[in-house]
């Protein structure tokens, strides 16, 4: 059953980024391509937990936190595209790929099918966990996807504040959560995918050991693919030495105390 659903939702997300391509082809907004990532995935997941129909308070659970984190990185997402300026990763891809842009941008898209159909992975062991009463686990796993979402909303506000300070024009953000991490936004939306092993740990079956899946395929996306290589490479482009330092100064990804002897 499990293997049947992951399969479907890979079919689904198949269908939908290959939409998303075509979009924001017409738009001529990359962007979107996330909006319908986010909002696919959301949807694709929620009902990848619900079924078959549900018969226990878990199955409403895991559904209702897919949910919840879709509906307010989507909307959010939604709003920085439809505003502008174009996202920093693409603007960049373009740059790099000049005319075979578009071309390429279909493998990136659609590679997001895949992804989304291992995060499946661990959203079903987490719903279907045997055991009809929730568990400390489950509010454990319920307390971290909360966690992760107010520090990502917390993070963005920060980064919005700033920008919308004229005396910062030009300048990095480096206060608050950013003084931390040069990427805190992407630490929490990676945190949050904790919350599914969680759920789904069980001692007495190895196979929940695969609910893993999510936080190691987000941890990829994040560091290693489409997340921060671009947008660090744009940042250099734009920001030069003074990015460097930043750098030198400021933890990657995971939130730590900014180190102290480099230039600020």
């Amino acid at each position: 059953m499990t293997l049947m659903i992951v399969l479907g939702v890979l079919a689904a997300m198949t269908a939908i980024m290959a939409a998303a391509w075509a979009f924001q082809r017409q738009v001529g907004e990359s962007g979107w391509i996330d909006v319908f990532w986010t909002f696919g995935t959301g949807a694709c997941l929620t009902v990848a937990a619900l079924v078959p129909a549900p018969s226990g308070a878990r199955q409403l659970l895991v559904a209702g936190l897919v949910a919840l984190w879709a509906l307010r990185l989507g909307t959010y997402v939604a709003r920085r595209v439809a505003s502008g300026p174009a996202d920093a990763r693409y603007v960049r891809l373009r740059e790099q790929w000049g005319e075979t842009y578009q071309r390429r941008l279909v493998a990136l898209t659609l590679i997001q099918a895949p992804a989304t159909a291992l995060l499946a992975v661990s959203v079903v062991l987490a719903a279907r966990r045997p055991g009809d009463s929730l568990q400390v686990t489950d509010f454990l796993g319920a307390a971290i996807l909360l966690a992760a979402i107010a520090g990502e909303a917390l993070a963005d506000a920060q980064l919005a504040r700033f920008k919308a300070d004229p005396a910062n024009k030009g300048r990095i953000a480096d206060a608050g959560l950013w003084g931390w991490s040069r990427h805190p936004n992407y630490f929490f939306e990676w945190m949050g995918w904790l919350a599914y092993p969680v759920i789904a740990f069980d001692p007495a079956n190895p196979w929940s050991a695969l609910s893993l899946a999510a936080p190691l395929v987000m941890y990829l996306l994040l560091t290693r693919g489409s997340g921060l290589p671009p947008l660090e490479a744009s940042m250099l482009a734009s920001r030069g030495q003074a990015y460097v330092a930043y750098q030198a100064r400021v933890s990657a990804f995971f939130p730590l105390p900014p180190r102290k002897g480099t230039p600020a």
